[in-house]
């Protein structure tokens, strides 16, 4: 098998991919404990594709139980280049109703209880993440999306939220008054991380109510988000496999995006006094800075 440089990460409704020839189902251990779920490794359109359900088969983690360390970490030990990720989302917008696509190029954080960064252990690093997506796999997955025949949003920002409950109507109000586009629960972290591992990342946000600021709308359910998730999943199916076939079209090539590079003017410890033991658990990510 090819290596494996393509990565998906899917969410709520998407727990396996169709059409993935799947030739093994690979557990990792990482050093900030176990993924969601087994890798699944297997051919897509001609590539090699590492799948991860981000909730876990059958949808048991909330996303505040999510190991996202974890989850990117293992995407790196496999060689993944770049991380489709695929979640569902609310909007804060009326021109982006259920069933849009919506490819963010911004987040505004929300959270309060998660773990969001590889380093410290003595090694201190400040990516940047003022572009905190990658805008050329954004582009190529918004290209994807029109292939697909989806209506499509290109950029935006996705507000992370902790959850796991739906916001309030007064919070709604307000995020909407801060200009947000679309609500989530879970890409943050993920864009954050995958910056770190100087991981290529884009989202790929399907659209599945209005959260509970619409006035015409029935407040947001999970019946309802479940409703439209069955059909937004075979969207996003569909989506991805566009993608996959105009990258294979497209052949090999070196990375020239600043992804591959975040690290270079990142890390701020001097390198004699970095522990061994964080150097070691770190190797896959940062071994290239600090080659003996």
């Amino acid at each position: 098998m090819s290596e494996i440089r393509v990565g998906v990460i899917g969410g709520s409704g998407l727990y396996d991919m169709e059409g993935l020839e799947v030739v093994e189902q690979r557990r990792l251990e990482t050093p900030f404990g176990d993924p969601s779920d087994a890798f699944l490794i297997g051919r897509l359109e001609g590539q090699t594709v590492a799948f991860l359900p981000r909730h876990g088969r059958g949808h048991r983690l909330l996303p505040s139980e999510l190991n996202f360390r974890a989850n990117l970490f293992g995407m790196k030990m496999l060689g993944v280049e770049q991380i489709i990720s695929v979640s569902a989302v609310g909007s804060m917008k009326a021109e982006y109703p259920p069933g849009d696509v919506v490819v963010p190029d911004q987040f505004f954080d929300r959270t309060r209880h998660r773990s969001d960064t590889f380093f410290g252990d003595g090694l201190v690093a400040h990516v940047s993440l003022a572009d905190p997506v990658c805008s050329t796999l954004s582009r190529q997955l918004v290209e994807g999306a029109r292939q697909a025949g989806a209506n499509v949003h290109a950029g935006g920002t996705y507000l992370c939220m902790e959850g796991p409950q739906f916001s309030t109507r007064a919070e709604s109000q307000i995020y909407r008054g801060w200009g947000v586009d679309v609500i989530g629960m879970t890409n943050l972290q993920e864009a954050k991380l995958a910056r770190e591992a100087e991981i290529c990342y884009a989202s790929l946000s399907m659209v599945t109510d209005y959260d509970c600021w619409h006035e015409t709308e029935e407040a947001v359910t999970a019946d309802a988000v479940i409703a439209v998730l069955r059909r937004n999943v075979t969207l996003a199916q569909r989506i991805i496999t566009h993608w996959l076939v105009a990258r294979e079209g497209e052949g090999p090539s070196e990375r020239e995006c600043p992804c591959a590079s975040a690290l270079a003017s990142a890390l701020m410890t001097d390198p004699a006094a970095v522990p061994r033991a964080t150097l070691d658990k770190l190797a896959p990510i940062v071994a290239k800075y600090f080659a003996d």
